[in-house]
């Protein structure tokens, strides 16, 4: 894909990204530099540090939150329950745990077994937008109580799928539009 058109814009620049680090990474997933995210994203990417958290209630069923139509890359589509970057010294699951409460206000209290399962690294286009290049890990956890309290600026909406289904019958789910990340996450489940 050609990235010409992919630039900076001034709206790019004033973006809440523009303000935030992410840690770039070897292909092995071993610290390089921190590096603006803003710029991780857009042109050829720089690679770095990421992840997916898929998280289940006690009868198989994943919780896929849609991204907010705010988000930058991948706006509205669904993703795994939810997705971000580790800060420097950040372990995967510390930054998880932050993230499953701001996103959805699932407190540590709701699950006794969050743990990284699976690695890969990845790197997808988004329109003209920007780029994912990351070394994903992927974290599971189940819920012993599924309230969940939303935060509209993150989170478009939410719904309890049955995960092995979504795998199996892609084309009743094509509507939703899944991150990238999710889907290999998902696939590599189940391979």
């Amino acid at each position: 894909m050609a990235t010409d058109s992919i630039s900076s814009s001034d709206d790019e620049l004033s973006h809440e990204n523009a303000a935030q680090n992410v840690v770039a990474v070897d292909g092995d997933d071993n610290p390089q530099e921190v590096v603006n995210r803003l710029t991780a994203h857009t042109g050829d990417g720089i690679r770095h540090r990421a992840f997916t958290a898929l998280v289940f209630d006690g009868d198989g069923n994943i919780l896929l939150a849609q991204r907010s139509a705010d988000k930058r890359l991948w706006d509205t589509h669904w993703d795994g329950t939810v997705a971000s970057h580790p800060i420097e010294g950040q372990t995967q699951i510390d930054a998880t745990e932050e993230r499953l409460e701001e996103e959805l206000g699932i407190e540590p209290s709701q699950y006794a077994d969050l743990r990284v399962t699976d690695k890969f690294e990845y790197k997808r286009y988004y329109l003209n937008d920007g780029v994912e290049f990351e070394v994903c890990s992927v974290l599971k956890c189940t819920l012993d109580e599924t309230t969940l309290d939303p935060d509209p600026d993150e989170v478009g909406g939410y719904l309890w799928v049955p995960y092995e289904r979504l795998y199996e019958n892609p084309r009743q789910y094509r509507q939703l539009r899944l991150c990238p990340w999710f889907e290999i996450a998902m696939r590599r489940d189940f391979e």
